[in-house]
């Protein structure tokens, strides 16, 4: 449901024949939580420029991931296919010998059908060999790292392990920054993760200004505030909140950057801008890690602290300005979406995510075309079933990690995770209970055994590792020869 915070607004209209499609940008943060940004309750820092962007268009707070990890969450983001579907599964490391399969269409790819440019800056990982890179799937031209920053032998993680341990002594491989399918800094120094989200924000306004007069799409895929955290001296110091805070202002001007660009050459009326988090927050990390708000844990979990991420969303005149939606959506969604906003065709192997367009236009009455969606985890567990409409959860059996309420600590290293276990389903009523505290299987066994039975459908077609169930749809992702 659309909620407007003004009494003047005016509902989005459909897009006509005779306007033209719409440029598009997706702002894609790593490790960003539900909980850290301005309009979603962010303290010790400011963020004017996102806050903006509420303003002017409509904030999500029922917005989820496929996966609550890395890679996973990107496949399913740039697929709209549940990550297992294709076999991409938690975050591939430097030299992985699987990658995202060139037979898979991308959103690029479904913006390249219709004559859009299309480019990328920033975090990639999906798949680090060169014929994997994102010129090779669809994008005309991209710039970034090919996996997470923190996977670099500079990590100080690494500085902590005993010096006879094996994975200090193997470390990473040099982490490197990639311009189509070249490498162009072999060995990314601490000085250049300073430089990272300045970096991608400069060649996301580059791209604009040389491609402001026909379509285009832009994936700016920052690859902060993932740890190990970095800032420009534009920021350093200068939040309550220390280096996260300083990080989330430099991500906030990135945002302010891309707006003012659009505004300088007249076209922020005709873009649509998606910003929103590839998963929860990466809570051991402590005080270098965000806050997931009201939700139950954090990232690497289909808690909702894992899945459920803040996201805005701004066109003017199409999608509601002022407003809040509660409308169930995920990921998977928006390459359907967009394709058929764009008149584009649909990818021609099957794929999981729905037009949700009328939900995101706040078209009255609209509904949400999924009967559930499904969550998975690890390489194919099913651990949880959530109801179209985004009321009622279905927790599966599974474990999962926990910092059972211990606080983290100040200085950028991790402490352990602790196993907890659903040793039983459990139902909870999502718009109720936001923090799945109480389970309320016992007072709506109709709902239960719906979610039961919509997760017996999913098992037969995508499997579960849990349930020993082999899928029928799966598909293999690309390998090395």
């Amino acid at each position: 449901m659309i909620r407007p915070l003004a009494a003047s607004l005016l509902l989005a209209g459909p897009l006509s024949a005779a306007e033209p499609p719409p440029n598009v940008i997706v702002i894609f943060t790593d490790d960003l939580g539900y909980g850290d940004i301005g309009s979603f309750g962010a303290k010790g820092y400011q963020t004017p420029h996102l806050d903006q962007l509420a303003k002017e268009g409509t904030r999500f707070t029922n917005f989820h991931v496929a996966q609550a990890v890395c890679s996973a969450s990107r496949a399913g983001l740039l697929t709209g296919c549940y990550p297992n579907r294709i076999g991409i599964h938690g975050a591939l490391g430097p030299k992985s010998k699987t990658w995202l399969a060139h037979n898979e269409t991308t959103l690029a790819e479904v913006f390249k059908s219709k004559g859009y440019a299309t480019g990328m800056a920033g975090k990639w990982h999906l798949g680090d060999a060169p014929e994997c890179l994102p010129v090779h799937h669809g994008f005309d031209e991209a710039l970034g790292l090919p996996y997470s920053n923190d996977m670099w032998p500079q990590h100080p993680d690494l500085a902590k392990l005993p010096p006879d341990s094996a994975k200090r002594k193997q470390g990473y491989p040099n982490l490197f920054m990639f311009e189509g399918d070249k490498i162009i800094d072999p060995e990314v120094t601490a000085e250049d993760q300073t430089q990272l989200t300045t970096k991608y924000t400069e060649r996301a306004v580059d791209f604009i200004d040389r491609h402001h007069d026909k379509p285009f799409f832009f994936y700016l895929a920052h690859s902060m505030p993932h740890v190990p955290l970095f800032v420009s001296d534009k920021f350093k110091g200068k939040s309550q909140r220390g280096i996260f805070g300083d990080v989330l202002m430099e991500i906030d001007w990135s945002v302010g950057q891309v707006m003012e660009a659009l505004r300088k050459h007249g076209i922020e009326d005709r873009t649509l801008v998606v910003f929103t988090s590839d998963n929860g927050p990466w809570l051991s990390y402590g005080a270098h890690a965000g806050s997931a708000g009201p939700l139950r844990e954090g990232k690497g979990t289909s808690l909702e602290g894992g899945t459920r991420v803040p996201c805005l969303m701004r066109w003017p005149g199409k999608i509601p300005a002022a407003a809040t939606s509660d409308a169930m959506l995920m990921t998977i969604d928006l390459l359907p979406t967009l394709a058929n906003l764009i008149g584009a065709k649909q990818p021609e192997l099957p794929i999981d995510g729905l037009d949700v367009w009328p939900l995101i236009s706040g078209k009255p009455g609209a509904t949400n075309p999924h009967d559930a969606y499904a969550i998975y985890y690890n390489t194919n567990d099913l651990q949880a079933m959530i109801s179209g409409d985004g009321k009622w959860k279905l927790l599966l059996p599974h474990a999962y990690r926990t910092l059972n309420g211990r606080k983290g600590r100040d200085d950028g290293l991790p402490i352990n995770y602790q196993q907890a276990k659903i040793t039983k389903p459990e139902l909870y009523q999502l718009d109720a209970d936001i923090g799945e505290k109480t389970d309320v299987t016992a007072g709506h066994p109709e709902i239960a055994a719906k979610l039961t039975a919509a997760a017996a459908k999913t098992r037969e077609e995508l499997g579960d590792a849990l349930t020993g169930i082999k899928g029928k749809a799966n598909r293999q992702p690309g390998r090395a020869q």
